[in-house]
């Protein structure tokens, strides 16, 4: 459902770019915008994992550098019959993470310095696990998509001002002002609701990856506060990519309205406490819980616990 789903919002917002191409030029512009769309798919299709690694500063890391965080990704990885992906930390306070990449075999997981502070072992697999879940149903080239298209529109409704539409407008100038103020807010909500999407979907494969819902469940709990009391201004900066976290970067969200990139937090682990009551609990992966000292300067080390994770959700 959730697949059948995404994939009507996608064709919703491909025919919104095709519609206004129409109204601007006709005929002729709705296949212009058809090629636009092409041309920044293509680009993006090969560029957009560097693009974004670049915009967060993002290092990357080896078993030598960063060995738990290596190690967790490995075994998931492995749980998930994945490839193993490109694996880095972004030097920020604040605990979040994304997954990004075309395909699995040239994909890329990234987490904070913040998150590997904050989270436990276990709280950082359920989220690494989330990430990879992303990998696995290939959101990653879905956002990218979805992004891009999502900028044309709002390119194609800035040069209807310059334009001033075609006589397929019907409206003449009332419509052309129409266009630049309802297209983008249409194609950022169709954005919006593919994230919550394919957020829902990757909790619960994540919690399958990983074999413990909790895990992913109390994370969220932390990530979500953590947010919400630090900045972070790479994101500020580029806040395009801010669908791509665990959480939204930007703000602590509230609600799962038209305007949120990201589901409400607390639907999510009400969520994964269902799948949690419904028997998943069985752990896939085997946390050391004295990991190696990293020789790089990347070797930080989430809080240590027992094999079950402390606090509200263990």
């Amino acid at each position: 459902m959730n697949f059948i789903r995404t994939a009507m919002l996608l064709a919703a917002m491909t025919a919104l770019f095709m519609g206004i191409g129409y109204l601007l030029g006709g005929t002729g512009g709705m296949i212009i915008a058809l090629a636009i769309a092409a041309a920044m798919n293509m680009f993006s299709y090969w560029n957009a994992d560097k693009m974004v690694l670049r915009m967060h500063n993002a290092q990357q890391v080896d078993e030598r550098t960063a060995p738990q965080l290596y190690g967790i990704v490995r075994q998931l990885a492995a749980n998930a019959k994945l490839p193993m992906p490109k694996v880095y930390l972004i030097n920020n306070p604040q605990p979040n993470a994304f997954a990004t990449g075309r395909n699995p075999e040239n994909a890329a997981v990234a987490a904070t310095t913040g998150l590997i502070d904050m989270l436990t072992p276990q709280e950082l697999a359920g989220v690494m696990a989330h990430e990879l879940a992303h990998v696995k149903h290939h959101d990653t080239l879905t956002m990218t998509i979805t992004a891009t298209i999502a900028g044309a529109i709002s390119m194609l409704s800035s040069f209807a001002f310059f334009f001033g539409g075609s006589r397929n407008n019907p409206l003449g100038i009332v419509g052309v002002l129409l266009m630049m103020i309802v297209a983008p807010m249409a194609a950022m909500v169709v954005q919006m609701a593919i994230s919550r999407t394919r957020e829902y979907s990757a909790d619960r494969t994540g919690a399958e990856i990983c074999g413990e819902p909790m895990w992913l469940a109390s994370a969220l709990h932390k990530i979500s506060g953590g947010v919400a009391r630090i900045h972070n201004p790479a994101a500020e900066r580029s806040p395009a990519t801010a669908h791509m976290f665990i959480i939204n970067p930007l703000s602590g969200e509230k609600m799962d309205n038209l305007f949120s990139t990201h589901p409400d937090t607390q639907n999510r682990i009400n969520e994964l406490r269902k799948l949690a009551q419904r028997g998943m609990g069985s752990a896939r992966v085997n946390i050391d819980p004295q990991p190696a000292p990293a020789s790089g300067p990347w070797g930080r080390r989430p809080a240590q616990t027992s094999d079950r994770t402390r606090g509200p959700w263990g």
